[in-house]
């Protein structure tokens, strides 16, 4: 008798949690949602508004960088690039850094781009979480609605039975949606930057191995 009592303590303890989580799980199904829209639309003004280097264009600066390799023609050449405005900071500051020795400047480098590799990490990191957590979410609320959908349905409340079923197949394609455009926009944009990243590195290395033989002033 005991042991039942406590079984029935436990199984009430965990209805009513589960019950309680439905409202936090639809508010943050719709914050996802709503952060996927969002989001999405600032991929699309990043695509029609990003300038893409191709291989050539690369090529051609590395040339440029080195002939005739002085710190003003790297910066001339930078300013007039299509990189963008914080990867032109960097090789500028490198194309600057007289006063430092090659290994500070290695060093120098190394961790302006690990800070930009930081910087779109981040980024990425908001529409991974969306990614992994909305299919959970919209699980999680496909399933609470279900026990007292079953129970209305034992009890004959074919209505009651209705509105949980609306529930949980609502909750299933709001968070199926929200981690599929989430999915999108991370797997663009870890593209969009591995290749931007890959460029500054290329061009960086050029700097430093013009700033090696250029002397100290």
């Amino acid at each position: 008798m005991a042991t039942g009592l406590i079984n029935e303590m436990l199984s009430n303890m965990l209805h009513a949690i589960s019950q309680n989580l439905l409202i936090p799980v639809i508010i943050g199904l719709l914050l996802f949602m709503g952060y996927a829209i969002i989001t999405f639309g600032s991929l699309l003004y990043e695509f029609y508004h990003r300038n893409k280097i191709n291989v050539k264009q690369i090529e051609a600066m590395i040339l440029s960088v080195s002939n005739p390799g002085t710190s003003e023609e790297i910066i001339r050449m930078v300013e007039s690039s299509d990189l963008s405005r914080e990867h032109k900071n960097i090789l500028i500051d490198l194309a600057n850094s007289h006063k430092i020795g090659p290994t500070s400047r290695e060093a120098l480098t190394r961790k302006l781009i690990e800070n930009e590799e930081l910087k779109a990490a981040k980024r990425i990191e908001k529409t991974d979480i969306v990614t992994r957590l909305g299919p959970t979410l919209g699980l999680m609320g496909t399933l609470i609605p279900m026990g007292p959908g079953l129970a209305a349905l034992g009890a004959g409340d074919i209505q009651g039975l209705a509105d949980a079923i609306i529930i949980a197949f609502d909750t299933t394609v709001v968070g199926l949606a929200a981690g599929g455009v989430a999915y999108v926009i991370s797997k663009v944009r870890r593209r969009w930057y591995e290749e931007q990243i890959s460029n500054l590195e290329a061009l960086a290395e050029s700097v430093l191995e013009v700033m090696k033989n250029a002397p100290k002033t």
